[in-house]
């Protein structure tokens, strides 16, 4: 069973929050709200969001406050944050977002077509990163020793190595067609970023794989690191 991913939905007005649960509802995915700066940290505490939507103008601490603690954290600091603002702001207002950890920034009244383009293509690289780590975990168990069955009986070499690497196939497939659309798309250049270094990563995890084939030309396990 494919888990879903969580998107975590920051502004103090609920009206808002019901808005964004209305427009996001259809990609089926984990929509978590927060009504403040605090409940968000809160939230990130616990719980791994793909992607968050986060309001500039809130009473007590601001999004701009609440994303530079959010990148001070290191288990958050990757999570790509969306702003939404209903202010007219100029130039400097937009770079203070981005120089706030945005990775974009959407002015209210918005199409709710694009936003929730948007947070798809997060939900895709999210869902694509923990695919990926799924496939490093059964390749390390394989390097420490082998796997062990449902049944408690070591499945042998050759046929859990087949069984990664048509695993890891899938992923591969499944990641080259998301950089295709984002190229078609002319995505944001952060999620671009994103898509290159999962790519990196899998090509990491083949070669890794390739080496432990037989007739790779060695005789000892291949040490590998992420």
């Amino acid at each position: 069973m494919v888990q879903k991913a969580k998107i975590l939905l920051v502004d103090d007005r609920p009206e808002n929050l019901l808005a964004l649960e209305a427009i996001l509802s259809a990609l089926d995915q984990t929509l978590v709200r927060a009504s403040s700066g605090e409940e968000a940290l809160k939230a990130l505490l616990t719980d791994d969001f793909a992607v968050i939507l986060l309001d500039v103008q809130m009473p007590g601490m601001d999004g701009f406050e609440t994303a530079a603690h959010i990148k001070r954290r290191e288990r958050t600091r990757d999570i790509p944050i969306i702003f939404l603002t209903a202010i007219n702001h100029g130039p400097h207002h937009t770079f203070r977002g981005y120089a706030a950890g945005a990775v974009d920034y959407i002015s209210k009244p918005f199409d709710p077509w694009v936003l929730r383009a948007k947070v798809s293509v997060f939900v895709e690289l999210y869902m694509k990163n923990c695919q990926l780590r799924e496939q490093a975990a059964l390749l390390r168990l394989q390097l420490e020793g082998g796997d062990r069955s449902a049944t408690g009986e070591s499945k042998e070499p050759a046929g859990l190595l087949a069984e990664l690497s048509a695993r890891l196939a899938a992923v591969e497939e499944q990641a080259e067609a998301l950089s295709k659309q984002l190229d078609d798309e002319s995505a944001d250049a952060a999620a671009v970023a994103t898509a290159a270094h999962l790519e990196r990563k899998l090509t990491g995890l083949r070669r890794a794989l390739d080496a432990l084939e037989p007739g790779a030309g060695n005789t000892s396990p291949v040490s590998s690191s992420n």
